[in-house]
């Protein structure tokens, strides 16, 4: 499998407990978590929801509280990894905790938060630890899950022709695709992944008043009146303004044959009246 170096996600001392989510909790270290909380011990409001915060970092890493104040228990935890934490919010309110960042070693682990925070060589050896039974192994919700992070595409071909000058395998792993092998027999199913680029938000300012409307909608004030609507139908197009050549144009010299019914004389109207009945 082609490989490329994992890296691993730089601190960010700007972060605060209260920034932080169940996404970009993958982005720290345990280091991090230490200075967070012991910032927060002067807090009112994370000292009133500390298990809302504790849970939002327990999506991203192993906690356990310790209880047992003995050196060998804390030197037990720190033995397989965790990174041991003493936290205190006042004399009768503190903690011992003991953390480690959760491993992603099997599909089952990859979730939707976790998906974008791993490399695509860390996401190939996962899949490679699945039996070994390639993309198709893979349940149809590990898949989707895969796909909103990665571009995947995947090739099976006899093993003499996979690697064949200026086709597919080589074309992927120029444009930047990592590449995982599964042998199948005499044939070999290539699996390319890519992380997909960050989708950005693009959003068009027009003026103050775009914006005082925006804020009105989505608190669900929605002003109707002042919404007009163009009337399109009573509009003509250019061919409605083109003349019908055997339309018969009114002319004085046709005209004469209509009633002409707007004289203010009334002798005049009622001689009109007359040659109209003798007609």
């Amino acid at each position: 499998m082609a490989r490329t170096k994992q890296q691993q996600p730089e601190s960010n001392p700007s972060l605060s407990i209260k920034a932080v989510t169940k996404n970009s909790v993958w982005d720290i270290q345990e280091n991090d978590v230490f200075r967070m909380w012991e910032a927060a011990t002067k807090d009112a409001e994370v000292k009133e929801n500390i298990q809302h915060y504790l849970d939002i970092f327990k999506s991203a890493f192993l906690i356990e509280e310790i209880k047992d104040e003995a050196p060998t228990v804390r030197k037990s935890y720190e033995k397989r990894g965790y990174k041991v934490l003493d936290i205190k919010f006042e004399e009768n309110l503190k903690f011992t905790w003991a953390i480690k960042k959760r491993p992603i070693m099997r599909v089952t682990d990859l979730s939707y938060e976790n998906i974008r925070h791993i490399s695509a060589a860390k996401l190939l050896e996962v899949i490679d630890r699945n039996f070994g039974g390639g993309w198709d192994s893979l349940s149809q919700s590990i898949q989707d899950i895969i796909l909103s992070g990665f571009d995947i595409s995947t090739t099976t071909l006899p093993k003499d022709r996979l690697h064949k000058k200026g086709g597919m395998y080589d074309k992927k792993v120029e444009d930047g695709f990592d590449v995982l092998e599964v042998a199948k027999g005499g044939w070999v199913e290539a699996i390319f992944a890519k992380l997909k680029p960050e989708e950005e938000k693009i959003r068009m300012k027009f003026s103050d008043k775009d914006d005082a409307e925006d804020v009105d909608r989505e608190n669900g004030e929605d002003d109707d009146e002042d919404v007009v609507v163009e009337d399109n139908y009573s509009s003509h197009d250019e061919e409605d303004e083109v003349q019908d050549p055997n339309d018969d144009e009114i002319t004085e010299d046709n005209y004469s044959t209509m009633m002409d019914l707007g004289s203010d004389d009334p002798e005049d109207e009622a001689a009109n009246m007359l040659d109209y009945v003798d007609e």
